[in-house]
């Protein structure tokens, strides 16, 4: 009796659904439908690139190139929205049908140049996620600060797999050069298997670190001295007093762009005072507070950890014990039992 033969590439298809079921489930904010729409279109291509190497159906290779040409930019527009609500305008709205429109007149009109124009299709974009993420953390202005160093990691992540993608079409191009070909369905299924999942699984971290957009002032440029100045002393005052009068600490959704906001400043600015008075970037100068104000909750004994978690602002547990080990040196149960043994001898 034969066995059913599976692809490689449909098992990565169905993770990449369960990934976007989980998502949709959990997150059904407007922001966050283009990262759906990005794992959506890698799910499509894993299937097609299943179909197409996986039982040598041949139509296909003329499909999988105009979605592959359309993955660059909606991922580019993806990472774009956490560095700034900006309405992308004409241009980089009609960038994906541009260049699939693109590959379909090379595959048309000019076929030997369709492999070199992807590679330089799929190398650019990740040159430009790469800019994207100059700025470390703090320049993902949108982002939920609590998830911004998880976000400003998959960035680097979908840039490497749109590096590695394009690394894909260059060894297909050579083994076509070199031995007609013999090895490219191995080359397909392993390494766009590869590069499509792990896009997809930076779509789902980005996806969950994006907040709803928020008004925005214009920003002026600022001078990117490091040494501390008085006005950054006095600006991150103004931030420690509204964080201890108004808890702002406590929104899980909390942003740079709505902490500047609050401020009455540019966001930039803000990162850049607190970079420069408090040697930190803005998601650990926040979590500070939100540490404090959980050490306080389990202090008074009446919470549970996880309790104590969600009241402080923390929205995943195991970032919430990460920022409580680098504040206090110990996990949250351990400093709950060092603190009440301590009371206990003090009475």
């Amino acid at each position: 009796m034969a066995l059913l033969f599976v692809p490689l590439p449909f098992v990565n298809a169905l993770l990449l659904a369960l990934l976007f079921a989980i998502l949709r489930r959990n997150e059904k904010s407007h922001a966050r439908r283009l990262f759906l729409l990005l794992i959506a279109v890698c799910c499509l291509q894993s299937v097609l690139v299943g179909v197409r190497w996986g039982y040598g159906i041949s139509e296909l290779r003329f499909a999988l190139p105009l979605l592959a040409a359309c993955l660059p930019p909606i991922t580019y527009e993806c990472f774009r929205g956490l560095v700034d609500e900006e309405r992308p305008g004409l241009f980089r709205q009609a960038a994906a049908p541009a260049w699939a429109g693109m590959i379909l007149f090379l595959l048309l009109v000019w076929p030997i140049a369709l492999d070199a124009t992807l590679i330089l299709l799929f190398t650019g974009y990740a040159a430009a996620l790469l800019t994207l993420a100059r700025s470390g953390a703090d320049g993902l202005e949108e982002a939920r600060l609590e998830e911004a160093d998880a976000a400003f990691r998959a960035i680097l992540l979908a840039a490497a797999c749109l590096g590695l993608s394009a690394a894909v079409d260059l060894f297909i191009l050579l083994d076509f050069e070199w031995s007609r070909g013999s090895n490219a369905a191995l080359i397909v299924s392993s390494g766009n298997v590869v590069s499509l999942f792990l896009i997809g699984i930076a779509a789902a971290i980005a996806g969950r670190a994006r907040t709803e957009n928020v008004i925005r002032q214009p920003e002026a440029d600022q001078n990117a001295d490091t040494a501390a100045t008085e006005e950054d002393t006095e600006i991150v005052g103004r931030l420690d007093d509204l964080m201890k009068a108004q808890q702002l600490f406590r929104d899980e959704n909390l942003n740079l762009a709505r902490l500047a906001r609050r401020a009455g400043l540019p966001a930039r600015r803000v990162s850049q005072a607190i970079n420069r008075v408090r040697g930190r970037n803005v998601s650990r100068y926040v979590n500070d507070f939100r540490i404090a104000a959980a050490c306080q909750e389990l202090s008074a004994g009446d919470l549970s950890v996880t309790e104590a978690m969600y009241r402080s602002g923390f929205v995943t547990k195991s970032n919430f014990n990460k920022e409580f080990l680098r504040v206090t040196g110990k996990t949250p149960d351990t400093w709950r039992k060092t603190e009440t043994s301590s009371a206990a001898r003090t009475m």
